[in-house]
């Protein structure tokens, strides 16, 4: 009997009580799970009084100072809660307003829909719309936009920061998708990876058939700039494991020849590593480059998000995996047929009116036949096209274009006007 009467001592229980709640915030963070066995084996309870333990946990959640939870492995647990948090419960009004935030705190930082909260709890409309109401004037939750149902009304604990699955991540701003900051970065790991997997070489007579080059032998400025010895270096035959050694691969054009005679004029291409290259970029290094350089300015890219571009960029068929002695790097495709000048040079030249006449694109042009080169080949009302019908050969303007014989017709017609 007296056993009894201690164990029902008001202040005995509190002070058990906070015991056993600092113990519990000392070995666990607020997701760990604590049984009935985990609470016995801190040492608070004397003798391991199931009795005196109940008291002292049912306590603890009246307080909402522990959050009692089925676990379908070791049935009933429970988890500790912050003394802020747990203020913030018992100041709410009725059980209703508690059962609402409940529920909002539970879903985390992916935020819960307002219509699940009322399915959920199976509360009228109008009395959850009530509690979400008091919720926010109080400051306790907000909504919030999710990427992934952008029409839906979310709603999140004021103090948490929404995961990246509901804001999208680094890509999305404001709940929409920064098209503009992604190709902005394509370009940037584009680029990265052709300079950095294929490197430059001068060729004569362009237009003519353009040999690969021989394994550990690069000809031309390209190779002067991957061994640093200058021009005494040009042509001289180099291991694919020396030129994998070179710290930096540096890939400047090559000074062209001055000599009069067109026939031996040089042009700048892109030629393939040789086999066995071994500094193909990785994603680690793509993402330090674009760390070192400050072009994402206060946005942090991980490695993650770099691979979603590479995978991007893989899908195009921009760029390829390659991997050599279990290192998976990157190279672009169809290295002969890239343009030397850099992607960002030629969007400035096009503020500047130059090259408008050609599409601005990563990589190459796709491969083309003769068919797909004449405006037939990709003309949207090719069946429609017929003599005496709305479209034809004789009044296409793309047709007389790609024949060269606008300017022929702009000047003939003003002729037969004034004949007339």
């Amino acid at each position: 009997m007296a056993s009894d009467a201690s164990s029902a001592n008001p202040a005995k229980i509190q002070v058990l009580k906070d015991a056993l709640y600092e113990e519990v915030r000392q070995h666990g963070s607020q997701t760990r799970l604590f049984t009935q066995k985990d609470l016995l084996d801190l040492d608070i309870i004397p003798n391991n009084n199931i009795s005196l333990l109940i008291q002292v946990v049912q306590g603890l959640c009246d307080d909402k100072l522990l959050v009692a939870t089925a676990n379908p492995h070791t049935g009933l647990a429970w988890r500790w809660r912050s003394r802020e948090d747990a203020r913030k419960y018992t100041s709410l009004p009725d059980d209703e307003t508690v059962m609402v935030y409940s529920i909002i705190d539970e879903a985390g930082a992916d935020g819960i829909w307002n219509r699940t909260i009322k399915n959920r709890l199976n509360m009228h409309e109008a009395v959850v719309k009530n509690c979400i109401k008091y919720l926010e004037t109080k400051g306790y939750i907000a909504s919030m936009k999710n990427v992934e149902h952008p029409n839906k009304k979310m709603y999140i604990v004021a103090n948490l920061k929404p995961s990246e699955r509901a804001t999208g991540g680094p890509w999305f701003t404001d709940g929409e998708l920064d098209t503009a900051f992604v190709e902005e970065l394509q370009a940037v790991v584009f680029e990265y990876i052709k300079t950095n997997s294929a490197y430059l070489s001068s060729q004569g007579q362009p237009g003519g058939r353009t040999r690969a080059p021989k394994k550990g032998t690069i000809r031309g400025g390209g190779a002067a700039a991957l061994d640093g010895s200058g021009s005494d270096a040009r042509g001289t035959k180099r291991s694919a494991a020396d030129i994998s050694n070179d710290d930096d691969v540096v890939v400047t054009p090559a000074p062209t020849s001055t000599t009069g005679s067109k026939s031996k004029s040089s042009h700048m291409i892109y030629l393939p590593m040789p086999p066995g290259y071994k500094k193909y970029p990785t994603v680690p290094e793509i993402a330090k480059f674009i760390q070192q350089s400050g072009i994402t300015n206060n946005t942090t890219l991980t490695e993650a998000d770099i691979q979603q571009l590479v995978d991007v960029l893989m899908y195009d068929g921009l760029v390829e995996p390659i991997t050599v002695n279990r290192r998976r790097g990157y190279r672009v495709t169809r290295a002969m047929k890239q343009d030397t000048v850099p992607f960002h040079q030629r969007q400035k030249e096009r503020e500047t009116g130059i090259g408008l006449d050609k599409a601005l694109r990563l990589g190459p042009e796709p491969p083309s036949s003769a068919l797909t080169e004449m405006p037939c080949g990709r003309c949207p009302v090719f069946e429609l096209c017929g003599e005496g019908g709305p479209v034809s050969p004789k009044t296409c303007v793309y047709m007389l274009e790609w024949l060269g014989l606008e300017a022929q017709v702009k000047v003939a017609v003003p002729a037969a006007m004034v004949s007339s």
